[in-house]
Formats: structure tokens, C-alpha cells, sequence
């Protein structure tokens, strides 16, 4: 599957089979974050991978899941991720302005991820202190966001907007539907 079609197919995975992602994989993920563009190639952040069963499941506790349909969205019982990646920055780099950083390697992870089968989630609303206090992150390190990976265990899809909505919803079936601007409504030649 070539990058277009991995971005077409991308969709956040609140359901994951409980098969493991392996640490091959997972490093694999972070050296393709560690790669992403980087503010005045300022490199401020870092990562946490969390392969650990007992540390996984510790840490799921800290995370909040699609808010438009709780608890309906969170990962059913044996459904939840076999990994995460914790994202930090290194407050000694930047205190701000590090989210295109973030959002940047998030992606590239995403990506990476997909190619070999794994989905994933970013998680922004999150227990930061607990995390922290899980972990053991020293001070000095603010923690940005966490992504959710594991074998996908659903198929969320991504429907065209057909109304104002932009609230994503599971229809009878348990399926997620995602809804997505039109590309007509965001796309603009040479002007306005």
C-alpha cells in the first residue's frame, strides 16, 4: 500500500486485539517520530514506549476515549491496546509551541504503524501527573500526548459531512463513522 492510500485508510482504532505489538515494531515507530520535521530542528521531544502488560494496563485508567459518545467509544473490556507510546518534551528545548512537533511525529507513527497492521489512537485528554507518577518521568519533561496501539479490532469508516456535524457516531452495528469534510468544501485554487 503506497502513503496515499495508507492516509485514505487511516482511522483511529478504539478496539484492538489482544495480540502484542512487538518492540521491533515499536522502536521501529518511535525512530520514524524521531524523524518527523521539528520546529528550527529543535528536537524537543521524547518517548516512552510501554509494552508492559501490568504497565499497559495501569496506564488506561489515565486516558479518556472519543468524548462525543461515552462511554461508548472507550475500549471494551479485553479489547484494549497492547501498547502505547508516551510522547515528551524536554522542557529544557520548549516549553511551547511544540505541538506541530507533536502532531508531526504522531502522524509519522500512525503511518509507520498502519503499514504493518497496527492502528492506533492519539490521546490528548489524559491523567498527565498520573502518567508521570506511572513512568517515573523526571521533572523537566512535560508529557504531550499518548498513542494507543494494537492489532485493530474494528473498522471505523470516514463518511462525507452531509450536515454541520462533525460529531463521529456508531451506528447499530458498533461500527464508528468519522465525518469528513468534503474535499470541495476545503479545497481552493490560486484564490479564496
Amino acid at each position: 500500500m503506497n502513503i496515499y492510500e495508507l492516509i485514505l485508510k487511516r482511522r483511529s482504532i478504539r478496539q484492538f486485539k489482544q495480540d502484542p505489538v512487538s518492540r521491533e515494531l515499536l522502536d521501529r515507530l518511535v525512530n520514524a517520530a524521531r524523524l518527523a520535521p521539528s520546529a528550527a530542528n529543535k528536537q524537543p521531544l521524547e518517548f516512552v514506549v510501554v509494552d508492559d502488560r501490568e504497565v499497559v494496563k495501569r496506564l488506561f485508567p489515565c486516558l479518556k476515549w472519543a468524548a462525543y459518545i461515552q462511554p461508548a467509544g472507550n475500549p471494551e473490556p479485553g479489547r484494549e491496546p497492547a501498547a502505547y507510546v508516551v510522547v515528551l518534551v524536554k522542557e529544557e528545548i520548549r516549553t511551547s509551541a511544540f505541538e506541530w512537533d507533536s502532531g508531526a511525529a504522531i502522524e509519522n507513527m500512525t503511518l509507520a504503524a498502519l503499514e504493518k497492521g497496527v492502528g492506533s489512537c492519539w490521546l490528548i485528554s489524559i491523567d498527565k501527573k498520573r502518567i508521570a507518577e506511572i513512568l517515573g518521568v523526571p521533572s523537566g519533561y512535560l508529557i504531550d500526548s499518548v498513542l494507543a496501539l494494537g492489532y485493530p479490532d474494528e473498522s471505523p469508516v470516514a463518511d462525507e459531512m452531509t450536515t454541520d456535524s462533525i460529531k463521529y457516531w456508531k451506528d447499530a452495528e458498533g461500527r464508528f463513522h468519522v465525518p469528513k469534510r468534503p474535499l470541495h468544501s476545503v479545497l481552493h485554487h490560486n484564490k479564496f
